[in-house]
């Protein structure tokens, strides 16, 4: 996570300027490769867990609307 010391604060790597730069005070905070390494981050595994109940509920779900629309 990119730190500038001039503004004491830390930066997103989205608030970080294309060229590595403190975008308030101009100094140099980070690399540009660096802020796209962190970037393209994965999505965490818990996302897919989710997903994968959600896809089970939701099925489940339409065998009962099946169900009840035969009966």
């Amino acid at each position: 996570m990119p730190w500038c010391e001039t503004c004491e604060r830390f930066y997103n790597p989205n608030s970080v300027a294309p060229d590595g730069t403190c975008s308030k005070c101009g100094r140099f905070i980070a690399d540009p490769a660096e802020v796209e390494e962190q970037q393209s981050s994965r999505i965490p595994w818990h996302f897919w867990v989710l997903v994968v109940a959600l896809v089970i509920y939701l099925g489940w779900r339409l065998v009962q609307l099946i169900e009840w629309l035969v009966t």
